[in-house]
């Protein structure tokens, strides 16, 4: 059970070349369009001639009947336990054992060593973690390759491996947005990032080109390299989730490291409950504070303006947050109404807007494919605004013609209070530095 990410990487790892075991299908959820395709042949192996099937994940019952299941293995993230022994309690109706493989089955072992930024939920903030740390450790002197947790939304066959330099690689790939939201902000640092189906030939990639290794989970997923340092953010706006989604509670007890981001954000007594939250499942782990300031390219032009808000598309759907780093921007360049987008929002928006019930007055950036991209297109353009406040961290105005003027919010990573992140990190260096 997936969302072509961990369940493609778990399969690579455990079952493809397992003898014992016959894989009779895939199921998708979260991310639209995945279902109906195949694991290709040249990726499933030679004991899957003509590939493995993905379905739909509400067919599961159906699936564990027809092709009599002896194990459903979970395999995607940012879920809440209630949600997850549904899924559980299916297979188990079914007659089927359900299963969650552990980092010890499903990791890879470097030959470098790798800083993992991981975090409790999608949305606290690891993008801008794991740029920080890029120049921090490209300050040192190192070679430094960064590592995406997967998102082969495209043809699957051909993004087995993946390496992006430039935006034409992204161009040549047909990134959608979610995939510019990570990479773009990488690129523009001269970073270079990898990611796709199977790790282990990523990774042989990636140790050839570089002195230490990034990676920058998605989701709130468990790092599928083995790291020698495990940072794992916790979200000061959102108190409570620190144990309250699979795996990011796991992650959390596993971190050598925690940082409580958005403090600058964040009351007092949320940041406090997050921190005994987080001493109560972790006693061992430092614990650091960061601020995700943001920033408006133009903040006059918003002032006064009636705004359409664009928030980054994963945080507010997986990552279940009402409004992000945009309406804060806006807000805080007082303009003069946030314009709700959701009356103008048709097709595959209207549509997300009714499973997410929770968002607010703002739009996420979604562009899956083409139909939603222009389905986000002609919302934007519907709605009666002065101007876009863009809290993507893609350049969605590059992407879409929008009838409108657009003022990119953008958002990074720092430091707060002794000792920082950077000095946590700059010890662990020195200490990998004398081996």
């Amino acid at each position: 059970m997936g969302a072509a990410g961990r369940d493609f990487h778990n399969f690579n790892r455990v079952y493809r070349d397992d003898p014992d075991s016959r894989v009779v299908a895939f199921t998708a959820s979260q991310i639209p369009d995945i279902a109906g395709r195949c694991y290709p042949a040249s990726l499933a192996g030679s004991r899957y001639p003509e590939g493995i099937p993905v379905v739909d994940e509400g067919q599961l019952a159906e699936l564990c009947r027809d092709k009599q299941v002896d194990q459903v293995v979970f395999a995607y993230s940012d879920i809440d336990y209630a949600q997850l022994m549904h899924r559980a309690s299916i297979a188990l109706s079914q007659g089927a054992d359900f299963l969650l493989l552990g980092p010890e089955r499903t990791m890879l072992e470097a030959r470098v060593p790798v800083i993992a930024v991981c975090a409790v939920r999608t949305g606290c903030g690891k993008s801008q973690t794991t740029r920080y740390l890029a120049l921090l450790l490209k300050s040192r002197g190192l070679r430094v390759a960064v590592i995406r947790h997967p998102m082969p939304y495209g043809d699957l066959a051909s993004q087995a491996v993946q390496c992006f330099a430039t935006l034409a690689d992204l161009d040549a790939a047909n990134c959608t947005v979610e995939e510019r939201e990570e990479y773009e902000p990488h690129i523009a640092l001269g970073n270079r990032v990898y990611a796709g189906i199977d790790y282990a030939r990523i990774l042989a990639q990636a140790e050839e080109e570089a002195d230490i290794i990034l990676w920058d989970g998605g989701n709130n997923d468990f790092s599928f390299i083995r790291p020698d340092l495990h940072i794992v953010l916790v979200d000061a706006l959102r108190p409570g989730n620190e144990s309250s989604h699979y795996p990011g509670e796991a992650v959390l007890r596993a971190a050598d490291l925690v940082v409580i981001a958005k403090v600058n954000s964040a009351a007092e007594a949320d940041i406090q409950a997050v921190s005994e939250s987080v001493r109560r499942l972790n006693p061992g782990a430092p614990i650091v504070r960061a601020a995700s300031p943001v920033r408006l390219d133009d903040p006059d032009a918003v002032t006064g303006k009636r705004v359409l808000v664009v928030e980054d598309g994963p945080t507010l759907t997986h990552g279940g947050m009402p409004y992000g780093a945009g309406y804060v921007a806006a807000s805080a360049a007082q303009a003069a109404e946030i314009i709700d987008p959701r009356p103008a929002a048709g097709g595959d928006i209207a549509t997300m807007y009714a499973n997410h019930p929770h968002i607010g007055a703002v739009l996420p950036a979604m562009g899956y494919h083409q139909r939603q991209l222009q389905a986000l297109r002609a919302t934007i353009n519907a709605c009666d605004a002065d101007l876009v406040v863009a809290a993507t961290p893609c350049d969605l105005a590059a992407l879409i013609e929008i009838d409108k003027p657009v003022v990119r919010a953008r958002y990074e990573f720092e430091e707060t209070g002794e000792p920082g992140l950077s000095d946590l990190v700059e010890a662990f260096l020195t200490q990998e530095l004398k081996r």
